[in-house]
């Protein structure tokens, strides 16, 4: 079984490696393709556990005569190239330069299924590559690979449609997929975690403080936190807020906390190990995730630190975006406010700031949510049963080895 993803590890897909060492736990024997070297400076300790090899695919210094090359050393090789290259849904030649090397790597590796995680650049390559090679492929849609204003439809459609089985995390995103690809077999996997690793713990007593973690970009909503925190501390309340990460927005997000005068109430910790997100969210009374949909159209799928808060026993407030309500259910599992209403975000977090009981009622409801529906094992089996075996009883349409 061989994964391709554009860039691993990557420190923000926590997901991914969760989803890895279940495979592993399981006895799946896998291995990792990267298309492009990681370029975050640290990384979290289970990179570690993780014993699949991992490979990282060419792609520096493309041009003609190395495409040319590709071509015809693939081709030779793996007799049905040309067939599959006829339809290349949306492939540039990087795309397909990688893919050459890709085949030729899975089938001399005697790999049998290949699973993409995003249907972007990682999912164009896997389609080719396995067509190529004449393995069958899947692949996990998230959501920038989906809304994201430069996402091609009719090449998303190609290779949702060409896939033995696609899976995407939530079932919002799965009604918008089988409207785009109605042929495709698309089935909605959530993301997992490993409870084991969240000790639940009851927020009654907890200190009056907010986190939230995520990337420093536009979708996570940061800068409404920030202005909620504004009116509170223009009210009169004590308010500490730490923001978790990295991103294109952290000058901005800086500057908007010195224009409010918040900098003893709100700080930005920059990027923190898996076990320092724990700590930082099991040690506070509310998380915050005021996801909105970005100007590009990019939002958020599900965000797992929603998962992990919920698990660790910390009431969460987000925005009906996307999949977040399949998680957080108002008044029940968690509270919900429109998008881009930072004045509704600082009334829900001075109403769970206040009400020890309420933080306890919705953290018992949301960890029982977590174990009935987000329990790691359970989703990476069922990506199993719908990805990887789909994988093992289909044909892929073009490309017998032999054959033209």
């Amino acid at each position: 079984m061989a994964y391709v993803l554009k860039v691993y590890p990557r420190y923000s897909e926590t997901f991914i490696l969760n989803e890895l060492l279940a495979h592993e736990q399981a006895g799946v024997p896998l291995e990792i393709f990267s298309l492009r070297a990681p370029g975050d400076g640290r990384f979290h300790e289970a990179i570690g556990r993780v014993r699949a090899p991992v490979t990282y695919v060419p792609s520096s210094q493309l041009g003609a005569e190395r495409l040319w090359s590709g071509l015809q050393e693939t081709a030779r090789e793996l007799p049905g190239t040309w067939a599959v290259l006829a339809d290349p849904a949306g492939a540039d030649a990087r795309d397909a330069t990688q893919a050459l090397w890709l085949a030729r790597a899975i089938h001399r590796r005697g790999v049998s299924h290949v699973h993409a995680h995003f249907a972007s650049a990682a999912g164009r390559v896997a389609r080719l590559a396995a067509r190529i090679a004449g393995v069958s492929y899947s692949v996990t849609a998230h959501a920038k690979d989906i809304f994201h204003e430069s996402v091609d439809p009719a090449a998303l459609r190609t290779v949702l449609d060409d896939a033995a089985a696609a899976v995407t995390v939530s079932d919002f995103n799965l009604a918008h997929l089988r409207a785009l690809a109605p042929s495709a077999r698309v089935e909605r996997v959530y993301n997992g975690l490993d409870l084991e690793r969240y000790a639940y713990a009851d927020p009654g007593a907890r200190p009056p403080r907010v986190v939230a973690v995520g990337r420093l970009i536009e979708k996570k909503g940061f800068g409404d936190l920030v202005d909620a925190c504004a009116r509170l501390a223009a009210a009169g309340r004590r308010v500490r807020c730490d923001i978790a990460g990295e991103g294109e927005l952290r000058d901005a997000l800086a500057a908007r906390i010195a224009e409010h005068g918040l900098e003893r109430h709100v700080r930005l910790l920059g990027q923190l190990t898996q076990e320092e997100v724990r700590a930082a969210i099991a040690g506070s009374s509310v998380l915050a995730a005021p996801c909105v949909v970005a100007g590009d159209g990019n939002r958020d799928g599900l965000p797992t630190v929603l998962l992990e808060a919920m698990a660790l026993g910390t009431p969460c407030i987000s925005t009906p975006v996307t999949g977040v309500p399949e998680a957080i259910e108002h008044e029940c599992t968690g509270l919900l406010v429109g998008q881009r209403e930072p004045a509704a975000l600082a009334a829900a977090i001075v109403r769970l700031l206040d009400d020890a009981a309420l933080r306890s009622r919705l953290a018992a409801a949301a960890r029982a949510r977590v174990e009935a529906d987000f329990e790691l094992g359970r989703s990476a089996a069922r990506l199993r049963a719908v990805a990887f075996d789909a994988g093992a009883v289909a044909r892929p349409e073009a490309v017998v080895h032999g054959a033209g």
